[in-house]
């Protein structure tokens, strides 16, 4: 499931391929050729589920900025050339269904190669050179007509790389609509325009011009059943505009010297479609470019492009640009030069231009700057201020709303500070959703604008150049993805804040002001990706992000000690590695490998250790699945690692230190993670001592291990012992702590871990939460009172919310932790002990979360009574009285933020179900507020 690849040509499959791709995939491929030279990928297989599962193209790195189209269905994509020496494909598949999955050929062309354009359906390709210079011929099969032109020659262009002169013809039947389309200027209308089209159409037509000759298309009519009956048009910027409703499209100007229509309708609902006028202008009268024209809808207000002699007309009025809905306008001079402006009601956002001028276009129409913006009503977002927190997209981690419209304004308390940003977590859907992020509190400016971010790439840091940031949240009507986790705060202006230092990487330089430099390095055995060096630039953005250190594939290690990683450790090494990593130490010495993390896909990636430099060398180990090997020595001074990844699925990877030392030592132990170790002596004879940390027990190995001499050979008497956090057991000292497997780390999917506390008899126990953070509904801890599952239940806890403390009735307490197969979290850390049950008391119930106690005396017979803070309320009201069995007549209640209600008084606190956690998702709460009669 991804991976970097070099060489002059290869293949990529999808995961699984031809049996089927995986669910929830999210696999890169990048493809890097020499400097200069181009790639070109040719599909030979392809089949995803349509609209759920795509493949996105990025000319260059996966990066926003160079996304160039997304592919789905089950159509096979005509071939694809980059415009760099960079290209990268990007496979994303939902929670169900998937297909075949896709083959893919790639090429590495050279500068003076425009490569293989393909064969269209129903077409034949005469020519086998694809170098400058080189001409090709298309023809179609019987009963097809070619549509564009028949002869394609390779020629270079200004930047000195090659390029075909004219798009690759299509083949269409003999009966269906559509043509090529050739001279100065011509009109293109739906069929039957202007009365209705026709239902399941199919037209393409091609708009041919010389090589260096750009085209404008102005359309006068457009009405087309919205979303299902469209017109897709390729060869402009961006590469495909996809147009469709009722509303007249702004002007479309290629940057070819083609523009290829596509009109698709469905088999229901007919209207007039669309009619455009399309106008050639020359390479030596071309001028200028970039203008979005815009014609008015108002018949009465059309302009002519030729008057009734054919001659040409120039215009010195802009069409009536009219008013967006739920917004407003503010101007009505029309003429050369004017400046009209927009603005939105309450609660709506303005998408657009805030302000467009009128100006000649094409020597001789008039047309606005740019189209007029629209009003979206804002259906999410809210004011933030300083000095700093936290907010998410909505519904985060789970996937976000479609059609979404989401606005938070983020204002420093101090005016003479700035706001940084930085994400936590980004991953929209790439191209369709967009984050939009903005300088100061006029939403929707484009001048304002800072980024628009988009996929999962997003800068370390944003900061704005006042003491005001917006952001933007838009979202298409299709699937979306997890969104966002926001952290801000507020910074010292003309600052660029700390960018911080990259993963086994070296920084130089602690100033973060406007032309303040830092500089870069990586730890000895990892490569720097990236710029070496990034400046804070005056609009308070630095010039780059941080850099990455990556550990190379292939490497010589010559220092005493050092550390092995997997390639892009921990985050996954990817497919078709054969990585060899030698390790040298001075003659006589040997080498001490430990292996401090290991997850590979078991029985198809494999690490192989070996004693010696050579590929013949004799294997001391070989290791697989994800289990943690123990320590190794080697046997001379030089040790081979090979590391082998087959072309599908793969693990975390392996963190492996390594050491050298003397014939007559033992290597140094390191202390192992969660416990402590005693002893400093390494050599012959010497023992040391491992004792785990409170919590964690003994996973590997003894509590003492001694340097002894085997077989002729120094080592130590066993494994260095390692600690972690067992998945459940019986515990029965006074006191202790019980973890989550894993911890301080995260726990792992699909746990199933009991514990049982027991306490001399006469005894209660009490346990105290001291960390809880849970998969929020999924991964869940029950407490019973009693040795087993089948003792009465004293709570079930996940996401953040547990009491401060609970306690049993009896000697016996039972824990339950399930997690299930996604998703994991930091987990819990718990304190217990074995407390006197008064005979003339119970226990200390405790105080809920968010509320108070009322009452001091545990005896029995008394009670205790409980309130909670504003905008919470009581699990139940009830009192507790404690019983002559010295428990408490019901559980401490909790303070909860209720879904709805009736609220009453002067003022007063509403709170979201859960919080401050998430919310649960299927809610429909509805509050009543009633204050005082006669006020508002």
């Amino acid at each position: 499931c991804g991976g970097t690849l070099k060489g002059l040509n290869g293949t990529i499959e999808s995961p699984g391929f031809p049996y089927g791709y995986p669910n929830g995939a999210n696999c890169t491929w990048v493809i890097i050729a020499e400097e200069r030279n181009r790639i070109q990928i040719v599909f030979q297989s392809f089949a995803l589920e349509e609209e759920y599962d795509y493949l996105s193209l990025y000319d260059g790195h996966p990066h926003p900025a160079n996304f160039r189209t997304r592919l789905t269905g089950f159509h096979l994509p005509p071939p694809v050339t980059s415009t760099k020496s960079v290209f990268s494909l990007r496979l994303t598949s939902d929670f169900a269904v998937s297909a075949h999955g896709f083959k893919v050929y790639y090429e590495e062309l050279q500068s003076s190669s425009c490569g293989n354009p393909g064969v269209p359906p129903k077409g034949i390709l005469y020519g086998t050179r694809f170098d400058v210079g080189d001409k090709i011929r298309y023809s179609c099969v019987t009963g097809y007509i070619l549509d564009g032109h028949p002869q394609l020659t390779c020629i270079a262009n200004s930047v000195n790389t090659a390029s075909w002169d004219f798009p690759v013809p299509i083949c269409r039947a003999e009966d269906a609509c559509g043509g090529t389309m050739r001279g100065s200027s011509g009109i293109i209308s739906s069929p039957n325009f202007p009365n209705e089209y026709h239902n399941n159409a199919d037209c393409t037509w091609t708009i041919v011009a010389e090589p260096g000759d750009t085209i404008s298309l102005i359309f006068t009519d457009f009405q087309m059943e919205e979303k299902y009956d469209y017109l897709e048009i390729e060869g402009s910027e961006p590469p495909t505009i996809g147009l469709s409703g009722m509303n007249i499209p702004p002007p479309v100007i290629s940057n070819k010297n083609w523009l290829r229509l596509h009109f698709v309708t469905d088999s229901n609902h007919r209207y007039r479609g669309f009619s455009a006028h399309y106008q050639v202008k020359k390479a030596i009268d071309f001028k200028s470019r970039g203008f979005k024209l815009f014609p008015g809808k108002d018949n009465s207000n059309k302009f002519s492009i030729l008057n009734e002699g054919g001659i040409k007309q120039a215009s010195n009025l802009c069409p009536d640009p009219g008013e967006p809905e739920n917004g407003k306008r503010i101007g009505s001079d029309f003429s050369l030069g004017a400046t009209v402006q927009f603005s939105c009601d309450e609660d709506y956002v303005l998408q657009g231009s805030k302000s467009i001028t009128c100006q000649r276009i094409a020597e001789v129409f008039a047309a606005w700057s740019d189209h007029r913006p629209v009003c979206k009503v804002k259906t999410c977002g809210s004011n933030l201020q300083g000095p700093g927190g936290t907010f998410t997209s909505p519904n985060f981690p789970f996937q976000y709303d479609s059609n979404a419209q989401c606005v938070w304004v983020i204002t420093a308390i101090n005016t003479n500070k700035v706001i940084q940003i930085n994400f936590e977590e980004f991953d929209l859907e790439i191209g369709y959703d967009t984050l939009t992020i903005g300088d100061g509190g006029e939403v929707g400016d484009p001048k304002t604008v800072l980024q628009v971010l988009t996929g999962s790439f997003v800068p370390d840091l944003i900061v704005s150049m006042s003491n005001q940031m917006w952001l933007h949240l838009q979202t298409d009507e299709s699937v979306g993805s997890i969104g966002f986790k926001v952290n801000y705060k507020e910074i010292e202006k003309e600052s660029c804040g700390d960018p911080g230092t990259p993963l086994y990487g070296i920084r130089e330089g602690d100033g973060f002001s406007n032309r303040d430099v830092l500089k870069f390095e990586c730890q000895f055995g990892f490569e720097l990706i990236g710029e070496k060096s990034i400046i804070c630039q005056e609009n308070n953005q630095w010039s780059a992000n941080i850099p990455i250190c990556i550990f190379p594939c292939l490497s010589n290690f010559t220092a005493p000690m050092g550390t092995v990683l997997s390639p892009d450790y921990p985050e996954g090494y990817g497919n078709n590695l054969n990585c060899i990593w030698t390790i040298f130490s001075d003659p006589g010495s040997r080498i001490h490998l430990s292996f401090n993390d290991f997850d590979l896909e078991s029985q198809f990636d494999f690490l192989a250790v070996k004693d010696g430099d050579s590929p013949d060398s004799p294997i001391i180990g070989t290791f697989t699945g994800a289990e943690v090997p123990s320590h190794l020595t080697s046997n001379g001074h030089i040790l081979r690692l090979e590391f082998q990844a087959d072309h599908s699925m793969s693990g975390r990877g392996f963190n492996i230190t390594y050491n050298t030392f003397g014939h007559n030592e033992c290597p140094d132990p390191g202390v192992p993670i969660n416990a402590r170790r005693f002893g400093d002596n390494f050599q012959l004879g010497s023992s040391i001592s491992v004792i785990c940390e409170e919590g964690f027990i003994k996973t590997q190995g003894t509590e003492t291990i001694t340097c002894i001499l085997m077989d002729g050979k120094v080592m130590w008497s066993g494994p260095i012992p390692k600690c972690g956090a067992p998945c459940g057991g019986h515990f029965s000292s006074p006191s202790g702590v019980i973890l989550s497997p894993g911890w301080p780390g995260y726990y792992k999917d699909s746990l199933n871990c009991e514990w049982v506390i027991e306490a001399e008899p006469g005894h209660s126990i009490k346990i105290t939460f001291e960390r809880f953070q849970t998969e929020l509904n999924y991964d869940v801890l029950e407490v019973h009172d009693g040795p087993n599952l089948l003792s009465p239940l004293l709570g079930s806890y996940n996401g953040t919310q547990v009491p401060q403390f609970l306690f049993s009735s009896s000697n016996f307490m039972y824990l339950l932790f399930t997690t299930d197969n996604s998703r994991s979290n930091n987990g819990f850390k718990i304190h217990y002990e074995s407390v006197t049950v008064n005979t003339y008391s119970c226990l200390d119930p405790g105080i809920p979360v968010h509320g108070r106690r009322y009452g001091h005396d545990f005896s029995i017979g008394s009670t205790v009574s409980f309130s909670c803070d504003p905008g919470y309320r009581l699990s139940h009201e009830e009192p507790l009285l404690c019983e002559k069995n010295h428990w408490w007549s019901h559980p401490l209640p909790t303070c909860d933020a209720l879904c709805g209600g009736d609220v009453r008084g002067p003022s007063g606190t509403i709170l979201s179900p859960g919080y401050p956690d998430l919310y649960p998702n299927s809610l429909n709460c509805t509050w009543t507020v009633d204050v005082t009669h006669g006020k508002g």
